[in-house]
C-alpha cells in the first residue's frame, strides 16, 4: 500500500515579510550614518593634504 505525503503549510515565522515603515526608516538612517562617516572621513584626510 502506497502511503500518501500530505504538504505542511509552512509556520508564518519562516515566511517572508514585508518590512515595516520603521523598520525601513531605521535601516535608511544607519546607512546615513555609514555614507556620512565615509564622506566625513574622506573630506578630513583630503583636508590634510591640501
Amino acid at each position: 500500500m502506497a502511503s500518501k505525503t500530505t504538504q505542511k503549510k509552512q509556520p508564518e515565522a519562516t515566511q517572508q515579510r514585508k518590512p515595516s515603515k520603521r523598520e525601513k526608516r531605521q535601516k535608511f538612517v544607519v546607512y546615513l550614518m555609514i555614507v556620512t562617516m565615509l564622506l566625513t572621513s574622506l573630506l578630513a584626510g583630503a583636508g590634510m593634504f591640501l
